[in-house]
């Protein structure tokens, strides 16, 4: 089955309903957005993750030092890190028992550093605007397809690139960082629908 990760969550609702439909992961945004949590505020939400389910944390513009601090007061298990420099960053990271996954940007061959996967967003991560599926080249292996995903695209958008996992924020929203039921719902169902 096609791996789903739900992120930019910040409200009991949201997060209650992402595990109840059973996606793979959700998402805490703690880089500059009108997502961002605070690792704080983070915690009690993380507790609620359960079953299968994992919490991530999205990181940019922070030190590994810092990445690892904050992922230990909200409780993290995996981080995302949109700038990691090397596979020396990923081993501290390791070292400090977080799972990493490593996000780029489409068309970066510069490879996984070590990561336990690969996520390839847009030109502006968290902007919710596609990249070229049909053009750009796309890693090997079990990868996440971010970028403007919507539950009217994501089923086409999976079958075009063969990508193992979706990741989606803005696409199940009804404003700017605000989540909407009923979008994550039919996002879950659409990706299902070809599984």
């Amino acid at each position: 089955m096609t791996f789903i990760k739900v992120c930019g969550l910040r409200d009991v609702a949201s997060v209650d309903l992402a595990v109840r439909l059973g996606v793979d992961a959700v998402g805490f945004v703690f880089a500059d957005s009108v997502r961002r949590i605070s690792p704080e505020d983070a915690a009690p939400l993380v507790r609620r993750v359960t079953g299968h389910t994992v919490a991530v944390g999205v990181f940019k513009g922070s030190p590994v030092s810092e990445v690892i601090e904050v992922a230990a007061t909200a409780g993290l298990g995996t981080v995302q890190m949109h700038d990691l420099k090397s596979a020396d960053d990923v081993a501290r990271l390791r070292e400090a028992g977080l799972g990493v996954i490593r996000a780029v940007v489409a068309g970066d061959t510069s490879g996984d550093f070590g990561a336990d996967r690969i996520l390839v967003d847009g030109a502006t991560a968290g902007a919710g605007v596609p990249w070229d599926w049909a053009n750009q080249s796309r890693p090997d292996g079990e990868w996440i397809l971010a970028g403007g995903l919507h539950p009217g695209n994501v089923r086409a958008a999976v079958d075009a690139t063969g990508a193992w996992g979706v990741d989606v924020s803005s696409g199940v929203e009804s404003s700017r960082g605000v989540k909407d039921a009923a979008l994550i719902e039919q996002f879950v169902a659409a990706v299902r629908s070809g599984d």
